[in-house]
């Protein structure tokens, strides 16, 4: 039997919350739950209630960074060779902008 799980104000999690995505949209959330540190069920909720999602400096934030952005390399050199611009790799792009730039506010 697993642990009970509590939120920030030590209220039991007890009730589940199941949808269906697809396999791209999948890629993306976990993506996402990498680049933010948090647990997957913490940056779920988060987002659908609509609480802004802050990103802790850590080595598994420094980590997800790096692998994402060599990914993001790769996608670009396939651009620059005559592929596409797809949606999800801007909003990629955009959320490690925003992750560096507010690391870089933290470090100044």
């Amino acid at each position: 039997m697993s642990l009970k799980n509590r939120d920030e104000h030590n209220r039991w999690r007890n009730k589940t919350v199941a949808f269906r995505v697809s396999p791209e949209e999948w890629e993306q959330i976990e993506r996402y739950v990498q680049l933010s540190g948090l647990t997957k069920q913490d940056y779920i909720t988060r987002r659908l209630i609509n609480k802004e999602v802050v990103v802790q400096g850590n080595p598994r934030v420094y980590k997800a960074l790096r692998n994402n952005i060599a990914d993001v390399l790769t996608e670009l050199q396939r651009i620059e060779n005559g592929g596409e611009v797809n949606d999800e790799l801007l909003d990629l792009i955009k959320m490690i902008a925003d992750i560096l730039g507010g690391l870089k506010e933290v470090l100044e």
